[in-house]
């Protein structure tokens, strides 16, 4: 009855075929699938993956740009029982062996462009744009029928999701069929997602915000979705104004971007409905800043992390009022709690770490029992990220558990110095970080990039002594001309504490 029962990533896309076979699901250039032929297609591409020699449980890395072959790749493995490793394309190097190396990838799906960049010895099998690619064979390819013994099952490993790597070495978060599945209807009865929808996909499909919280539960509902190679501004604005594209997901430096682009002034943005923004933490300024050029937008902050999926808490339109600053409420299938470091739940309105208890979160680490006992703790997930509950259930982000600043034996959260500089016009972006001091212990140091040129140093501290408390007030700001990011939008402060600590 296992069969019967289960419920897996690929069966998401079966389910809506049958339901609306020849309705329109995905769009990719001069592409477009109907949800019968994209159902059709991830089978053919699952018997050419298991025709290679591959057998259930395998891992197979995914190291390409956004295509709609990319993600019949990925349903290909949920189908034929094989394991996918996304991996960003942006990796080379010691970067790329480590997360290709550590996974133990049998094969690698890649674009000829970046395939050069791989380790030698590992196998490799185009994507897209080559005359033997997945893509091209699937016209003479067989599909792969799963049986009983054979095919995935929901307790299976359906990806392995690497951890953005922002303090250490990534990790290979295991999730099973059964907890993207969960995840998937926690993001549409929190995000509203309807079969009507147009959703626009630009961010990278190697990351698991804009597959498992939107493209994946899109395709659940049956709606038509556009695949972009990026987050271009002019593609998008002309999508939304030929009526192809009415909701959009971005990391707040995407918004940022778009809403400085020329275009976002004088197109017609009207047909735009529904503004999803995480990754990470969306300035209050400006947000303010958005929803005053675009009134009649919904706007909703997502939050989590990979561990869980990634989708934890959601804070929608109607809840923004009064709460800017906060990340909303646990969705359907997440129970979260602020705990002290001995993982004692506190009392609402004190600071401590979010934990989370969900059939979303993954099974643990790859190939990391050490790592995976320390983060899974008596029955909970402890998430590295310090919050504060209200008594309504409204979760805030104070900051990262390592990222909190130890100001002269006072702790500083970075978000609230970077919320203050915000405050500031000439201010694009700001990143707070510690950096090692005799006097301090750690010197609260501001990374800011401009868009004023002539914002100076003292004038920036002095509109900070306005905002903050006399010990949070950056004793330095060093100005750039753009932050690190991973490929998800998070700032990785660990690079700007190494660059900076010596400087």
């Amino acid at each position: 009855m296992t069969g019967v029962r289960d419920s897996t990533v690929d069966g998401v896309l079966t389910r809506s075929a049958r339901r609306t076979p020849r309705r329109t699901a995905l769009r990719y250039g001069e592409r477009a699938w109907t949800y019968e032929e994209l159902d059709a297609a991830v089978s053919r591409a699952a018997g050419v993956l298991r025709d290679s020699g591959l057998t259930r449980g395998d891992r197979v890395g995914a190291y390409a740009h956004n295509s709609d072959a990319y993600l019949i790749g990925f349903l290909a493995c949920a189908r034929a029982g094989l394991i996918h490793v996304p991996v960003n394309q942006n990796l080379t190097g010691d970067d790329l062996a480590y997360i290709v190396g550590q996974s133990g990838c049998s094969l690698v799906l890649a674009d000829p462009d970046i395939a050069g960049r791989l380790p030698s010895g590992v196998p490799v099998l185009a994507l897209r744009d080559a005359d033997d690619s997945l893509l091209t064979r699937l016209a003479d390819a067989s599909a792969f029928a799963s049986s009983e013994e054979d095919g995935p099952r929901g307790d299976d490993l359906a990806q392995l999701l690497y951890t953005s790597g922002t303090t250490a070495l990534p990790k290979g978060a295991m999730l099973s069929h059964r907890a993207l599945v969960h995840e998937y209807v926690s993001a549409i009865t929190a995000l509203d997602l309807k079969e009507t929808d147009r959703p626009v996909h630009s961010l990278p499909l190697y990351h698991s915000a804009q597959m498992h919280v939107f493209l994946m539960p899109y395709l659940a509902v049956g709606a038509e979705s556009t695949i972009l190679d990026g987050p271009d501004a002019e593609r998008i604005f002309d999508l939304v104004e030929g009526g192809r594209a009415d909701s959009l997901f971005a990391p707040p430096t995407v918004w940022i971007g778009l809403s400085r682009h020329p275009g976002f002034e004088t197109r017609d943005l009207r047909a735009l409905r529904k503004a999803y923004y995480g990754a990470s933490i969306m300035p209050v300024p400006v947000l303010e800043r958005l929803r005053a050029r675009l009134p009649g937008l919904a706007f909703y902050n997502c939050f989590g992390q990979s561990e869980i999926g990634p989708l934890a808490t959601v804070l929608g339109p109607a809840e923004h009022e009064g709460r800017l600053d906060s990340c909303g409420r646990p969705v359907l299938f997440v129970e979260a709690r602020v705990v002290d470091e001995d993982g004692r739940e506190v009392p609402d309105g004190t600071q401590g770490e979010v934990v989370y208890r969900s059939p979303q979160l993954c099974e643990g680490y790859w190939g990391k029992p050490e790592e995976t006992a320390e983060a899974f703790r008596d029955g909970w997930f402890r998430s590295g990220d310090l919050a504060v509950r209200d008594a309504e259930g409204y979760f805030t982000v104070v900051d990262r558990v390592k990222d909190v600043i130890n100001s002269g034996g006072v702790l500083v959260a970075s978000r609230q110095v970077e919320d203050a500089l915000y405050g500031h016009a000439g201010v694009a972006e700001a990143a707070v970080v510690g950096l090692p001091d005799e006097r301090w212990i750690e010197a609260v140091t501001a990374v800011v990039v401009r868009s004023d040129k002539d914002l100076t140093e003292e004038e920036l501290i002095t509109h900070a002594r306005g905002k903050l408390a006399r010990f949070k007030v950056p004793k330095r700001v060093v100005f750039v001309d753009e932050l690190p990011r991973n490929a998800s939008g998070k700032i990785l402060k660990r690079e700007l504490r190494d660059l900076y600590a010596v400087g």
